[in-house]
């Protein structure tokens, strides 16, 4: 058992759910992509390079892509949520849409990619 497939199962529902959602679109999208660590967190990765996490805190779910440019690609459509450099803030009541998850999962894919 990977670690973050051991994360996910730690989870409480609801969250269990938006966090699982995340991860299922990405790994739809990159299915090359694989269980690991980026920066010490559970994630996806790609080549051996972390594509994507999505932690639960406290208050709210957070999906960091590891590249504040790919997140720059969907930047001017955050209006709605929390946001720093490289991390997109979330909570149940305001899930992030599948378009706007897709595009900034394909963003850094692209950008591993080269």
């Amino acid at each position: 058992m990977s670690e973050l497939s051991e994360y996910l199962e730690s989870l409480p529902e609801p969250r269990r759910g938006l966090v699982e959602g995340v991860y299922a679109r990405a790994r739809a999208l990159v299915p090359d992509a694989t269980d690991g660590i980026g920066y010490g967190m559970p994630a996806l990765v790609l080549h051996g390079k972390p594509l994507l996490s999505v932690m639960s805190a406290k208050t709210h779910v957070g999906v960091y892509p590891f590249s504040p440019g790919a997140l720059d690609t969907v930047r001017d459509e955050l209006a709605g949520w929390s946001t720093s450099k490289g991390t997109i803030r979330f909570d149940e009541s305001s899930p992030l849409p599948d378009d706007l998850v897709d595009r900034l999962v394909l963003a850094r894919r692209d950008e591993i990619d080269g």
